[in-house]
């Protein structure tokens, strides 16, 4: 079996979690009950243990924002006690003046390969998590990310369809910058209007040589492993992009919710075969490797 790198995975404690703590809201995936709780690494190795998943990248988990550096001394500490995550993607927030006193608080944390900041606005109410639909070139923003290659960070992009041509701007003005977006890009159903306006936004991104995707989150809003919707969305992904900018990513624990780790990346492993080997060889290992330089 093809040896795999889950590129987007979370720990953690509930304590540290504002969103699990505080009464429950309408999410995009729904129901969360049962992980407003602690989910440990140790929860994580069992959860994949029969994936052949044998390096995981960590991704922000919108800890407190004033806790952004204890969040990525965490996982930076339960990768020395453990092995486990292999490269982190922390938070920093991306709509201040400078972001760089943030960047330098957290560059000596030797997992350290990207941060976050989650963009997204639909029009949806309970879909948005952004200020507005434009943040995503706010000047500050924009600034920003035009820092982070003086720390030879990555930004993980999490944008709707109708934000990817602005997230063009962003993406094309920082060609030394590589840019991953989350969840190949939300595609939240399979109407025609709906796919057509998904498949447009990639190819809109597909442009920058620097901009990746990943093959996670794709149970979000059907609340569901579906094998079918994981073929799709790989055939019109690997079709758009290659399979040479495409990556896997569990998004354990919240698809916990629906499915298994062993289950969800059957359903992933059956979709990219159809496309050969050396597709399944990047999605689950070359790209991510390339991308996060995991250890």
């Amino acid at each position: 079996m093809q040896k795999a790198i889950d590129a987007h995975f979370h720990i953690w404690r509930q304590k540290d979690q504002p969103w699990l703590v505080g009464p429950m809201v309408p999410r995009i995936f729904g129901p969360y009950e049962p992980i407003r709780r602690d989910y440990p690494i140790g929860e994580f190795l069992e959860d994949q243990k029969d994936s052949s998943v044998e390096k995981a990248v960590y991704v922000q988990t919108n800890w407190a924002k004033e806790d952004f550096e204890k969040e990525v001394a965490f996982l930076q500490k339960t990768a020395e006690e453990t092995g486990w995550p292999h490269a982190i993607v922390g938070y920093a927030d991306m709509t201040v003046d400078d972001v760089r006193p943030q960047i330098d608080r957290l560059k000596k944390y030797p997992l350290l390969r990207g941060v976050r900041m989650q963009l997204h606005w639909h029009e949806t109410p309970a879909f948005r998590f952004a200020a507005s639909a434009d943040q995503i070139i706010d000047p500050k923003v924009r600034a920003n990310a035009a820092r982070l290659k003086d720390y030879g960070l990555s930004f993980d992009l999490q944008l709707f369809p109708a934000q990817m041509k602005d997230g063009l701007t962003l993406v094309g003005e920082n060609p030394q910058t590589n840019f991953i977006l989350t969840h190949a890009g939300m595609l939240t159903g399979t109407e025609p209007e709906t796919t057509e306006a998904w498949k447009t936004g990639l190819r809109t991104l597909a442009v920058a040589p620097n901009f990746y995707t990943k093959l996670s989150g794709l149970g979000t809003f059907v609340h569901r492993n579906d094998p079918d919707l994981i073929a799709y969305i790989v055939d019109n992904a690997v079709e758009i992009l290659g399979s040479d900018r495409l990556m896997f990513g569990s998004n354990f624990p919240i698809e916990k919710l629906w499915t298994s780790h062993a289950k969800l990346i059957k359903a992933h492993r059956a979709a990219v075969a159809r496309h050969g080997p050396k597709a399944g060889a990047d999605i689950f290992w070359n790209t991510a490797h390339r991308v996060y330089r995991p250890v």
